[in-house]
């Protein structure tokens, strides 16, 4: 059984039209959003899902009301970037994919279609996701799979006892949500595949997508594997609320006990 919290990096302005897919009266009205890794610890593992931005460089967004680093979080709960052993990428935008060179050994897991659309031609011709992807965060990712350090799965696949990424697509092309067993049920962590739990709720996509009928069907696929247990969503400020474990947890700011 492993133990799993959600480390927030990042909180910025925005607006709902940036988050929603379909213009409506409400799209101008603001709306916060968080950015997240997650900590996994198992038996025997240590276990981070998303590697959040890299911490040397600008973000490309503006309006940030808070900004640390994922390296940072760990420090804050004892855990050196060494030491961390395994590395689940959800997908490789920027926000997810741009600290993969903190963690010099952890074993890193990838979907291949992920590696394939990045790569390939019609990522090059799609102007309105280059701003998402760092070409220096694909040739890492790369280097490390000749190097035999990194694995990318062609669908689902275990990455430690009880934890699993599962192939959903929709926001991106090999977008993967992570599945954990915990003491107390089945928790997943959707990442991107939902951004808010309001995406979940509504059945309404973000506005930033590979495939519309993968979104809907990532969203049935989430639901599935929690069985009525936590789905976490990649970027809602209100995680660390919904579930009540900030103020009982005595954690650093920053850090939430998901189970």
């Amino acid at each position: 059984m492993s133990t799993v919290y959600a480390l927030q990096y990042g909180r910025r302005a925005g607006v709902r039209g940036e988050h929603f897919l379909g213009w409506d009266s409400s799209s101008g009205e603001p709306h916060e959003i968080a950015y997240y890794a997650w900590l996994v610890l198992s038996a025997d593992r240590t276990i981070l899902v998303d590697a959040g931005m890299d911490p040397d460089r600008e973000p490309p967004l503006k309006g940030w009301s808070f900004r640390t680093s994922v390296p940072a979080l760990l420090a804050d709960v004892g855990i050196s970037p060494a030491g961390i052993d395994t590395l689940v990428l959800t997908h490789l935008h920027y926000d997810h994919a741009g600290g993969v060179r903190s963690f010099p050994a952890a074993r890193v897991f990838v979907q291949a279609a992920e590696l394939a659309y990045w790569a390939g031609p019609a990522a090059r011709r799609n102007a309105r996701e280059a701003w998402l992807l760092d070409h220096q965060d694909l040739r890492h990712v790369v280097a490390l799979i000749e190097g035999g350090r990194a694995v990318a799965f062609a669908g689902d696949g275990e990455v430690a006892p009880g934890v699993s990424a599962v192939l959903v697509g929709g926001h991106t092309a090999g977008m993967q949500i992570v599945a954990v067993r915990t003491a107390t049920g089945p928790l997943v962590l959707a990442s991107d595949a939902l951004h808010f739990f309001e995406n979940l709720e509504t059945d309404r996509p973000g506005t930033v997508l590979h495939s519309m009928p993968e979104v809907y069907l990532a969203f049935d696929r989430a639901r599935e594997l929690a069985r009525g247990g936590p789905i976490v969503p990649g970027h809602d400020p209100s995680v660390p609320d919904r579930w009540g474990f900030r103020s009982r947890s005595g954690l650093p700011a920053g850090v939430t006990r998901l189970a």
